[in-house]
């Protein structure tokens, strides 16, 4: 790597919020196989490799982050919570803030076509730039720079919507608005020991009864609290303007 080179990515790496022990990992994972195969001279090997191992730690980063922000959340619902975060839209965009296009190596005809603003292209140099990381510093590491970059995307509409509290929101809702506590109750559970499914009723005095099934009490408690909160929201308010009383 000469000097001019070594110059742009200290830039970047200012922009991560992270020096390199090995700076040509980061260099390696700004290289793209089409930049590589067109200077077989310079021997440097593209990002592929790093990619491929990025992918892998992102997914585990992302798992030990939501597993301990979210310690009821139901395998499903993580599931959907990572798979909304580790995807190309979201990497992209993060990239893109990062100006990563800037700093990658690109063949000619790649960068002629536009490679510096495709979403694969700097989704996978994102993803290289974390596996370089790990190489360069160990899980730790990678995993608070991740949590740096990433925990953000969790306040975002599309993905805050897949873990909001409906119990907590309607406990707020119905003592505020009716000065009543909501009751929950199981009505049954069915199933096998190892697969159960539990339906649960939960009451706002005599306003609004609503039931919700789920595989775990807490599961099926906020399901039952989100159609409680639907309902309410289709009641009139009293005509005098006061609050119901208990």
């Amino acid at each position: 790597m000469n000097s001019d080179r070594r110059m742009r990515l200290e830039v970047l790496e200012e922009a991560l919020g992270y020096r390199f022990n090995d700076p040509s990992l980061l260099d390696c994972a700004l290289t793209h196989r089409s930049y590589a195969n067109e200077n077989p001279d310079l021997l440097k090997q593209d990002n592929e490799r790093l990619e491929f191992l990025g992918d892998a730690v992102l997914t585990l980063c992302i798992s030990d982050m939501l597993m301990k922000k979210f310690p009821d959340c139901t395998e499903g619902d993580l599931s959907k919570i990572r798979s909304s975060i580790v995807n190309e839209k979201p990497l992209a965009r993060l990239a893109k803030e990062l100006h990563l296009g800037d700093y990658l190596l690109l063949g000619r005809g790649e960068d002629i076509s536009g490679g510096r603003l495709k979403h694969s292209l700097l989704a996978n140099a994102l993803e290289a730039i974390i596996a370089a990381i790990y190489c360069d510093t160990g899980f730790d590491g990678v995993c608070a720079f991740v949590g740096r970059r990433f925990l953000r995307l969790l306040d975002t509409g599309d993905i805050k919507i897949l873990y909001q509290d409906y119990k907590t929101s309607l406990q707020e809702i119905t003592q505020n608005r009716f000065r009543i506590i909501p009751r929950y109750s199981v009505l049954r559970e069915f199933g096998p020991d190892h697969d159960k499914v539990f339906q649960i009723r939960v009451s706002v005095g005599d306003i609004v009864s609503t039931a919700g099934l789920g595989r775990n009490k807490k599961e099926a408690e906020q399901r039952a609290a989100k159609k409680a909160l639907e309902a309410i929201e289709n009641l009139r308010p009293p005509d005098n303007g006061e609050d119901v009383q208990e």
